[in-house]
């Protein structure tokens, strides 16, 4: 469940779990996992900061596949949109017109996206803070995949780093698979049935668990680059097909 408990001395939010009873959880039943956690030192984690899941998911559709520092001009320009210099309210946002939308830095793709939250948050599909620490995390991956533009991996991440959840683990995030094949000596990336199944060691953690397998990737540094997606291997069969059409060739060529 959501807790929003803020330190009064840092003001920063504090995530609603143990993280040293993480700590020890996950040394205790991945020993690569204690080494590495011993390595990289304590869980740091700071929860982000938003008014509502309507405010965070609008920031992810307009960082979607744009480097930060751009994303974040536009996503600034959308905020500026809004009355008294606030995000604009679902309301607000269906109001703007597309010739806006686009000048502020949105794409056709996008624009269709934004239109579709606002609406789904006016109609109760996205549901407010209050609301999402009501709901289990897979009843919040299905109902904000509903939102066009909004995957499994985004609504992850909000899991993550709005809601503190300590259980999510991103199988298709390529920072943690790497990470993974890092942490256990593997050469290629595992597939994302293979993560999950690993995982289930980490819970009721994974959360904790995917963290440092970022870390891991920090850490590595360069020899990062190395770990790539395993090959895809050829049946029999198709080796057959594949040479006989290669014998076609040189004949064809022959002649």
């Amino acid at each position: 469940m959501l807790c929003d408990v803020m330190n009064a001395e840092t003001g920063i939010l504090l995530l609603p779990f143990d993280h040293a009873e993480a700590h020890a959880h996950l040394a205790r039943v991945d020993e690569p996992l204690g080494r590495l956690i011993a390595r990289v030192g304590e869980f740091r984690f700071k929860l982000d900061e938003c008014d509502s899941v309507y405010e965070s998911l609008l920031e992810a559709i307009a960082y979607q596949s744009i480097a930060g520092k751009a994303a974040q001009v536009i996503f600034s320009r959308i905020r500026a949109l809004g009355s008294n210099g606030v995000c604009p309210s679902p309301q607000e946002l269906l109001r703007v017109s597309t010739q806006k939308l686009r000048k502020a830095g949105l794409s056709h793709a996008k624009i269709a996206a934004v239109r579709d939250l606002a609406q789904k948050t006016i109609d109760g599909v996205v549901p407010t803070l209050e609301e999402a620490a009501k709901l289990s995390d897979q009843e919040l991956v299905d109902r904000l995949i509903s939102v066009r533009g909004i995957g499994a991996w985004t609504v992850e991440m909000f899991l993550i780093f709005r809601l503190g959840r300590p259980d999510v683990l991103p199988i298709h995030d390529y920072g943690v698979q790497k990470g993974w094949a890092l942490t256990y000596r593997k050469r290629a990336i595992p597939k994302p049935k293979e993560l999950l199944k690993f995982g289930e060691r980490w819970r009721p953690y994974r959360t904790v668990a995917s963290w440092y397998m970022w870390r891991a990737v920090e850490l590595a540094g360069p020899a990062a680059r190395k770990i790539t997606k395993a090959k895809a291997k050829i049946s029999a069969k198709k080796k057959r097909v594949i040479a006989k059409k290669s014998v076609g060739v040189k004949k064809r060529a022959k002649t």
